[in-house]
């Protein structure tokens, strides 16, 4: 989860959002893991990264991949103005083992750093947080919430293979887009969702139309109806 422009507003819908999610999965009876989070500056989240496992949750969670939208009266304005927020959601599935992505250790930088959040006594006293840079393409991850440096390395490395398979399929989609036809991008700025606290409630999915007015309902993990009906129309 990432938070879009916009400072504190921003970082607190993303962990709205994170919440939303968490009561998603308590619902479903789904274990959720946090892997690593950077705090807002002034008030939520500015990215976190979690773990979700369960039956059939990537299946499920894959339908809420992309921009998610808030529009509400701040709490942060003293004048009370109403606000637009955005914040982005990565969806992958943890790949065991994928022989057709290599990854070469030349290819590889490997940073760590003393972990940020709780975790237990041991994250305080070393350096047993990861990151890790794949130079190639960019793609950085990073894992903090492990019990140790090598835990924390093995969880990061998925976290990257999952990230450069989505990758190629990502671009093997725009090289068939000729033949197949158009296919939606999920990018910044074309929201999946619209969240409207004010003038009225409503939540809308503007992939299929399926919209609710309960947003308290929806804000406490109420979304498998949006799920449901995005993965019978895709």
């Amino acid at each position: 989860m990432h938070a879009g422009a916009g400072g504190t507003e921003a970082c607190d819908w993303a962990e709205m959002l994170y919440r939303m999610y968490i009561c998603y999965a308590e619902k479903r009876g789904y274990k959720i893991t946090e892997l690593d989070r950077l705090e807002g500056d002034g008030a939520g989240i500015k990215s976190v990264s979690f773990k979700v496992e369960g039956d059939f949750a990537y299946g499920y969670l894959k339908a809420e991949k992309g921009v998610h939208r808030l529009v509400r009266i701040s709490p942060f304005d003293a004048n009370k103005r109403r606000h637009t927020s955005f914040a982005s959601l990565e969806v992958m599935p943890e790949i065991e083992d994928d022989q057709e992505i290599k990854v070469k250790p030349e290819e590889l930088r490997v940073d760590t750093f003393r972990a940020s959040g709780a975790g237990g006594q041991h994250v305080n006293k070393t350096d047993s947080a990861i990151r890790i840079t794949h130079l190639p393409t960019g793609i950085v991850v990073s894992c903090q919430n492990e019990r140790s440096q090598t835990q924390n390395r093995e969880m990061a490395m998925k976290m990257l293979i999952s990230k450069l398979l989505e990758k190629r399929e990502t671009e093997r989609q725009e090289r068939d887009s000729d033949i197949k036809g158009e296919i939606k991008k999920i990018e910044w700025g074309s929201q999946i969702r619209s969240y409207v606290f004010c003038p009225y409630t409503m939540v809308k999915d503007h992939r299929t139309g399926f919209e609710t007015s309960d947003v308290n309902g929806v804000m406490d993990g109420d979304i498998q109806g949006f799920i449901n009906d995005y993965l019978r129309k895709s």
